[in-house]
């Protein structure tokens, strides 16, 4: 288990950006076409990804201020879906049968769904991700990647190259 929270703690730390990077005003232009902001969004998406998670995060907790029991609804929710999808190393095995990674999956989105209508803040929670969603895609939109360096996607060599 401590393995396998290295490796998580290591990833986290590769697809981390600086702060000062991803607020930086200088980096806001227009888009000049739907296409060119599309492209944007999708590279500043993969860019800042955590960054991103930790602002939809930030809105969905501040909607689930007013709710204390949810809120511990959803951080039992969240202990069932790091001990049964993150940090398991082996398959789930239930009388002798191998639980499927998708059986698992579905069973947790199933439970985490009954969670939301159960606490009777599934509205909260939708209107907070649509917030959510609409300020990520309007950071995407209209932040340039001009200065995002290629290097770290699987093309980036082969973009300098084509470039230069």
């Amino acid at each position: 288990m401590s393995s396998r929270m290295s490796q998580i703690h290591q990833s986290i730390t590769t697809i981390r950006r600086p702060w000062r990077e991803f607020l930086n005003p200088s980096t806001l232009t227009l888009p000049i076409s739907l296409t060119e902001s599309t492209y944007r969004i999708r590279h500043n998406l993969h860019h800042f990804r955590f960054n991103y998670s930790v602002i939809l995060l930030s809105i969905l907790f501040l909607s689930l201020l007013y709710h204390p029991i949810s809120i511990i609804v959803f951080l039992i929710t969240l202990i069932a879906w790091l001990y049964f999808y993150l940090f398991r190393d082996e398959p789930i095995v239930m009388f002798d049968y191998t639980v499927d990674e998708l059986v698992v999956l579905a069973l947790l989105s199933i439970g985490t769904l009954i969670a939301l209508i159960l606490t009777r803040v599934w509205l909260n929670v939708f209107v907070s991700l649509v917030i959510g969603v609409t300020v990520i895609c309007l950071h995407g939109a209209f932040r340039g990647i001009d200065d995002i360096d290629d290097q770290e996607s699987g093309y980036g060599p082969l973009l300098s190259v084509v470039d230069g």
